[in-house]
Parts: C-alpha cells; sequence; structure tokens
C-alpha cells in the first residue's frame, strides 16, 4: 500500500518544473491526492510529482512544461512525471531563464538557471525578456520574409547565425541583423 506522502499546499507556488511524459501504468496503484477546479489530478510520492492533465504551460502563478513522449501519445490528456527537487523557484525580477534553440526539430524553448544542464554561456533573462526573445526567435525560424534584406546562401546556416547570436548575447535583434 502506498504511504500516503502530501508536500506543503505552497510548495509549488511560484514554481518553474519541466515534467517528462510517463505511461498510465505509472500512476497504477497510486492514491489520486488532488484535483483542481480545472481538472488535473495530482499524485504525490516520495520521489515526485504526477500530474495528469489536458492542459500545460502557465499555472495560475507558475510555469509548468511537459515534454511529450516520442512518438507523441495520441491522447490530449498526458501524464507527466517531475522530480521534487526539478522544481525551482520563479518570479518576474530576477534573471532566472536561458534559452535554448533546437536547430534540427526548429524549436525553441527555456530553461531555468538551475537546470543541470545550463553550461553557464547562454544569457540569463528576466521572464519577460525570455518570452520577447522567443518570439523573436520563432518568427525567425517560421517566416522568410525577413531573410530577403540579405545576401545568403543558405537560409538556415542565417537563421541559425542570428538564432545564436539572440541566446548568447544581450544584442538587439536590430544589431544582430546590421552586423551581418
Amino acid at each position: 500500500m502506498q504511504k500516503n506522502f502530501k508536500p506543503h499546499p505552497n510548495s509549488f507556488k511560484n514554481t518553474f518544473c519541466v515534467f517528462n511524459e510517463v505511461l498510465s501504468n505509472e500512476i497504477e496503484g497510486l492514491k489520486k491526492q488532488f484535483e483542481s477546479k480545472a481538472g488535473s489530478t495530482y499524485y504525490y510520492t516520495e520521489a515526485g510529482m504526477y500530474r495528469v492533465s489536458n492542459h500545460w504551460g502557465r499555472l495560475a502563478n507558475s510555469k509548468w512544461r511537459l515534454v511529450a513522449m516520442e512518438p507523441e501519445t495520441p491522447s490530449k490528456t498526458k501524464i507527466g512525471f517531475a522530480a521534487w527537487n526539478e522544481f525551482y523557484p520563479d518570479n518576474a525580477e530576477e534573471k532566472l531563464y536561458y534559452i535554448e534553440a533546437d536547430f534540427i526539430k526548429n524549436a525553441v524553448t527555456y530553461q531555468h538557471k538551475k537546470n543541470p544542464d545550463y553550461d553557464q554561456k547562454a544569457i540569463l533573462r528576466t521572464s519577460f525578456e525570455t518570452t520577447k526573445r522567443i518570439k523573436q526567435i520563432r518568427n525567425l525560424q517560421q517566416l522568410t520574409s525577413w531573410a530577403k534584406h540579405f545576401d545568403y546562401d543558405d537560409i538556415d546556416d542565417l537563421r541559425k547565425q542570428i538564432i545564436t547570436e539572440l541566446i548568447y548575447t544581450e544584442k538587439t535583434l536590430d544589431e544582430i541583423k546590421r552586423e551581418i
């Protein structure tokens, strides 16, 4: 029988966390310990938290993201797991976030500076600054109209050059474009 483990109710306020999708067999036999007004259910264990939900991202005063399995499961409702040490503090004032770009998948995301994978090279930014840069990067990834002002052989190389500068420098997008 599962030991009833319950974290302090305020321990998730103002947190950032990346959950990894798991299969339903992971929560078999676990007791549901909380259900939100929005219908998400929570299972707490000594190791961490399982969350079953059809919505991820900004949640009240926290930022919780789900990394989906590959290939992605067909259900809209996903089960995510995060260890207790993967919940990091979040606020609007501090420079807590850095940006990661996946040039193969043509994707961009942000991570917390307490992530053990942080290489100390990407510039740390506030959540507002991070959101602004991510929007610029997504426009560079998804659109081509911006490239008409450049003389280039390969738009993917040009994208990578500009996006890398946006991640690893404090230069504005306009400054980067002028230097190219």
